[in-house]
């Protein structure tokens, strides 16, 4: 794990840095459409990352989050960690209740099918999370709570 990486595993750890979430996302956001999707936050760490866009399942206006994520199987794994929160994120019941999603990585945009990932599925699929970010683990611990992990692939 590159150093860079290591700093930002062990800032995510502690048990104060939920509370810092909304300016880190606040923050990532703009860095991305900086870069015009190319490069967030997450990346400078030595992380994938993608931008998820879903509409308000109350709303319908576009929500996007930017997002650590997972290549896997010609897509991408995403986890509703929220950085160990005991409630899960808003993006999460917006992309439960949305028939179509869209994501933005390396600053090309896809349109996504997703599906919630159970059972043995999501085993295969957090193992592999966690290799890349041990932090899930954490997350899961923190939450008191099953984490929901969704593979987002391009239609």
């Amino acid at each position: 794990m590159a150093v860079r990486t290591r700093i930002a595993a062990k800032f995510a750890s502690t048990s104060w840095a939920p509370n810092l979430l909304p300016q880190i996302v606040a923050l990532d956001t703009r860095f991305q459409k900086l870069t015009r999707g190319r490069l967030g936050l997450v990346d400078l760490a030595g992380l994938p990352s993608l931008a998820l866009t879903v509409p308000g399942r109350k709303s319908g206006v576009l929500r996007t989050t930017p997002l650590l994520c997972v290549p896997y199987e010609g897509g991408w794994l995403v986890a509703g960690s929220f950085f160990g929160n005991p409630k899960p994120p808003v993006w999460v019941a917006n992309l439960r209740a949305a028939s179509k999603a869209t994501v933005m990585s390396k600053g090309t945009e896809h349109q996504v099918t997703w599906r919630e990932l159970e059972g043995a599925d999501r085993d295969r699929a957090w193992a592999t999370m966690n290799d890349l970010w041990p932090n899930y683990d954490r997350y899961e611990e923190r939450a008191g709570r099953v984490i929901p992990v969704f593979h987002l692939v391009p239609v």
